[in-house]
This record gives structure tokens, sequence and C-alpha cells, in this order.
């Protein structure tokens, strides 16, 4: 989880990254950005989850993130990025996030329970809005159909995805089967059994059985994964 906040987003080597909730989701993501060499102090209300990972994070604290005051004791102010990984509280999310806006971090992300709660984090000043069960279930959904191999979606509706390549793509370039044209989405890369992943040009060339890797708007990759619909 980690590695897609320091990979897609502004995430610099050796930033300091504060992560408010130690639950299952704020756990994972902070030991995953302690692997990947950031300094990541982890904060919670509960003592029992702060202690489990004391000597797991560069720094763990109990403390009530909703209270400016406290925040600013703990030097807060001074992270690069938030993560508000807080569960099962909305009052306690979005009143987190108001005091991280008002101590100006420029890079905000926020934990959503639902669409509502996601829509007024935005609206609060989030800067990113992530919903993980709800990305793990479209996630699912889409490898139980078979048209996707991988599947990683974002909050602008913008995804990355590995897929078989469809019937219409086989024995021709990406040229000719003019697929940014026709359905648009852009093809990233080939990969074929026993080869090499090659990145795309127009002079690439498709045969069955080979994987695409895929970027562009999520209904235009389900569109041309399942090879039925054309989306001009």
């Amino acid at each position: 989880m980690g590695r897609i906040f320091t990979e897609q987003f502004a995430f610099s080597a050796g930033d300091s990254v504060l992560v408010i909730g130690l639950g299952r989701f704020g756990s994972a993501v902070a030991q995953s950005l302690v692997r990947l060499g950031h300094d990541v102090m982890g904060l919670d209300s509960d003592s029992e989850r702060v202690q489990l990972w004391a000597d797991k994070l560069t720094h763990a604290v109990q403390a009530d993130s909703t209270k400016e005051n406290v925040m600013l004791q703990l030097g807060a102010a001074d992270f690069s990025h938030a993560i508000v990984a807080i569960g099962g509280d909305i009052a306690a999310s979005l009143l987190t996030l108001m005091v991280l806006t008002e101590l100006g971090i420029k890079d905000i992300w926020v934990k959503a329970l639902d669409h509502d709660h996601g829509q007024l984090a935005k609206k609060m000043g989030a800067h990113h809005v992530v919903t993980p069960e709800a990305d793990m279930g479209e996630r699912v959904a889409h490898l139980i159909t078979g048209r996707l191999i991988d599947f990683i979606e974002f909050d602008d509706g913008f995804a990355i995805a590995k897929i078989h390549a469809p019937s219409i793509t086989h024995h021709k370039t990406l040229m000719e089967s003019r697929v940014r044209e026709q359905f648009g989405v852009t093809v990233v890369g080939v990969k074929r059994t026993n080869t090499d992943f090659q990145h795309a040009t127009p002079e690439t060339s498709v045969e069955p059985g080979d994987l695409l890797i895929l970027s562009g708007p999520t209904r235009k990759i389900e569109l041309f994964a399942s090879g039925t619909q054309r989306k001009k």
C-alpha cells in the first residue's frame, strides 16, 4: 500500500510522513512507508496500538489528533505528508483533517468510510481520498470476471490495468488496431510469454496470449478489456 503513495504521487525519498490511526489500514501503510525509506510518525488514541507499533515505526505516539495544540506540540506541522487513517469515527477523521489543514500541511490523504465521507473530506481540504474497502471490492470484481488480471484505480477515475490482449488487437500493430483513437486508452507496454516486458510504440505488434499494460479512464479500460464495445 505504501508503494502506491510513493510511486504514484509526490513522495520524494526520505520524506517524513505522519500516519494518524494505526488500525489495519493505517498500520499497513505506515509499515510499508518505513520499508521504503521514509520517516514515519504513527499516532493513535489507543495506547495498546501505539505500544504494538512503537518498535516498528520511526516514532509512535498516543495523542488526540483532533486537538490543534496537541498536534503543534508534536511537531505535526513539520511533516511533508499526512495520512488520516482513522476508521469507524467520521467525526474524529474530519476534525483531524481540519487541524491538519490549519497547520498548513501540503499533502493530506484521508481514508474515507464511504462516498459521502470522501466528498466532505475533499470539500474540507483533503488533497487525496482513498476508499480501501470499496477499491478492493472493485478490484476483486474485476479479477473474478476474468477481464482484468490486475487493476489499480485512483481517486480521479483513472486506472492502470493488466489484461489479456483482446482479439481485436491480435496480429496487428498498435497503430493498425488504433486502440487509443477507438477506445480512449493507452497501451503502455506488452508482455509476451518467455520474453521481456517491452514499452509500447505504434509499431509494437500484439499476438494472442500477450499481456497488455493499460492506462486511462476506468470505464474505458473496462470496455476495451471486454472486447465487445468501442468507446470513441
